[in-house]
């Protein structure tokens, strides 16, 4: 099976870009760029939790629902939530109903919250566990790493939930901590620039 596709500009990409018409945008801008923004940080460690046992074509979908319904992603925000904002969420047709991932979610916020205090950022943490550049020359295959394993056993130890690191692997996928675009990918080189860039916050 081929690991690329032909794109609409004639240009190879990820093969799995093609498995749904949304997927493309979020491949070639999102997927691999690098983020220190706490919040978005947050988020999508969130949504790959949100995504455990569903695709990731439904999350996407309802990503803005998810937004709306978790206050932006803003863990100062999420830590106040109650039980009433459970049984309100609960409720919310617009986004994945499992009262596990949404109260984790809460929990997650709470220990966040904790993580900034102690280390200065979200991002200074999580940054912690890029792996070392020559283990980035080529795109991995498997669903989880050494670093991801080593940064799941680290959150949980911390107090987060649904973070398993097939979890946190597909989320140092997506922000950027490592570049898993196929070597033939027009995006791959493009990330590796902005990686090479990227300055990882430090405390």
């Amino acid at each position: 099976m081929s690991t690329t596709i032909t794109g609409p500009d004639g240009k190879l990409r990820c093969h799995w870009c093609a498995a749904a018409p949304e997927f493309l945008a979020y491949h070639d801008t999102e997927w691999g760029f690098p983020v220190s923004d706490d919040f978005r940080l947050f988020e999508k460690l969130c949504l790959e939790g949100f995504q455990s046992g569903l695709s990731w074509r439904t999350i996407l979908a309802k990503r803005e629902n998810f937004r709306a319904a978790f206050q932006g992603f803003d863990f100062n925000q999420v830590a106040r939530f109650t039980q009433r904002d459970i049984d309100r969420l609960l409720q919310d047709e617009g986004i994945v109903r499992h009262r596990g991932k949404i109260e984790a979610v809460i929990n997650n916020a709470q220990q966040a919250q904790h993580l900034v205090k102690q280390e200065g950022s979200l991002a200074a943490f999580l940054w912690r566990y890029e792996p070392d550049a020559k283990q980035l020359a080529a795109p991995q295959t498997a669903s989880t790493s050494a670093e991801s394993e080593a940064l799941s056993k680290a959150l949980k130890k911390l107090g987060w939930k649904f973070v398993g690191p097939t979890t946190v692997y597909a989320f140092m996928q997506a922000v950027g901590l490592i570049n898993d675009h196929v070597a033939d990918c027009i995006i791959r080189p493009q990330v590796a620039r902005a990686r090479k860039t990227f300055k990882p916050p430090v405390r």
